[in-house]
């Protein structure tokens, strides 16, 4: 099991933070951080329910990460096992979460996949949703996986949807001509693209597009 002490900062000041995996005992927290981190217009069918989060704790608990400040659980990032290959690459959030309930996770597959990831946002300056990042990528070389991968949101796009498609919008992303909070976050955390997919999730702000983003083991 997973289980890191560390300091995040306050502007110069540290704070003793632990990430490790998160239990039944957390399931308030993790309520909270799922609404707080996704407001609507995200639907609200789409935050975590108890039975999700039980799989999530009883099937695959190495991906199953919390981030602890101050005592009080304040981020999550959750992820399963996929058996994933290139011809892959155009599914649903949905198709290859179980709808986040995850009951396809497989230990014998070749890619540790980002189910969700959230931090409150009274805590985001602290940096703690990279922090996350980086304690699931040791899971994927622990595990001896090929590959983290996952769907980035990209909640700016509505602005410019009538003006150019998702590939373009995502070039302007890459070329520092645009900033988009979370396909910007990831890539800052280490994610590389991999390609636009269409209708990945009910996300109005993305227009159902998500970019898909990895990070590949380096020691493979």
């Amino acid at each position: 099991m997973y289980k890191k002490r560390l300091y995040v900062f306050h502007g110069d000041r540290p704070i003793p933070a632990i990430i490790r995996n998160y239990e039944e005992k957390d399931m308030d927290a993790l309520f909270r951080i799922q609404q707080e981190s996704f407001p609507p217009p995200f639907p609200s069918e789409l935050w975590w329910n108890k039975e999700q989060l039980m799989n999530h704790i009883t099937l695959f608990p190495e991906g199953a990460l919390c981030v602890e400040v101050d005592g009080e659980v304040v981020g999550s990032m959750t992820g399963l096992i996929v058996n994933f290959h290139q011809n892959d690459v155009d599914h649903t959030w949905e198709e290859i979460t179980d709808n986040g309930y995850i009951r396809n996770h497989n230990r014998n597959g070749n890619t540790l996949y980002v189910v969700d990831i959230g931090v409150r946002p009274s805590y985001r300056k602290l940096g703690l949703g990279k922090w996350l990042m980086q304690s699931m990528y040791e899971v994927v070389v622990h595990q001896k996986l090929e590959r983290l991968l996952g769907g980035s949101r990209m909640p700016a796009y509505y602005q410019y949807a009538n003006e150019m498609t998702a590939e373009q919008y995502v070039d302007a992303v890459m070329k520092g001509v645009l900033k988009d909070p979370v396909i910007t976050f990831l890539l800052r955390c280490g994610r590389t693209p991999v390609k636009v997919v269409a209708n990945y999730l009910e996300d109005a702000q993305s227009c159902n597009y998500a970019l898909l983003m990895e990070w590949r083991n380096p020691f493979l």
